[in-house]
């Protein structure tokens, strides 16, 4: 995939956001309309735009029926041994910045099982409230 777009009501909001989870502005363009950037981090790229007379987004992650995109997913693996500290330090990290509400965790780092694979699992809501999910593999069924 080569990026995912994501509509904002404050793109210098949703900059500050994104910065905190570890990525950096490249580009910033307009769209004919309105202001834009890319923005690379987690091994992903993301293209942010900023969206004159913002309407609230559904809730997709409180909402069970609710169809459509769901959320992004991030692959902390490699980045840290732990979410616990690692959701911690980013709440911290955010609280520090005026221009951000506190950070609003949708689902604590929990364990899952998805097919033979043993996960930590963390949901997170971004500046404008979008899920965005952090994932860290722990092993395979019987490596424990």
């Amino acid at each position: 995939m080569h990026h995912a777009s994501i509509r904002t009501a404050n793109i210098h909001r949703a900059i500050a956001f994104y910065e905190q989870l570890g990525f950096t502005v490249g580009d910033r363009f307009t769209t004919g309309y309105t202001l834009a950037c890319w923005m690379e981090g987690l091994d992903s790229r993301i293209e942010l735009i900023q969206i004159p007379q913002p309407k609230p987004a559904p809730d997709a992650f409180a909402d069970e029926h609710y169809v459509g995109y769901y959320h992004l997913s991030f692959d902390l693996t490699e980045i840290t041994p732990d979410l616990h500290n690692w959701l911690s330090d980013l709440k911290a990290q955010i609280a520090a910045i005026t221009e951000l509400q506190p950070l609003t965790v949708l689902l604590q780092p929990t364990q899952q099982q998805i097919g033979d694979h043993i996960l930590e699992v963390a949901f997170i809501a971004d500046a404008d409230g979008l899920a965005l999910e952090f994932i860290r593999f722990l092993g395979k069924l019987g490596d424990r």
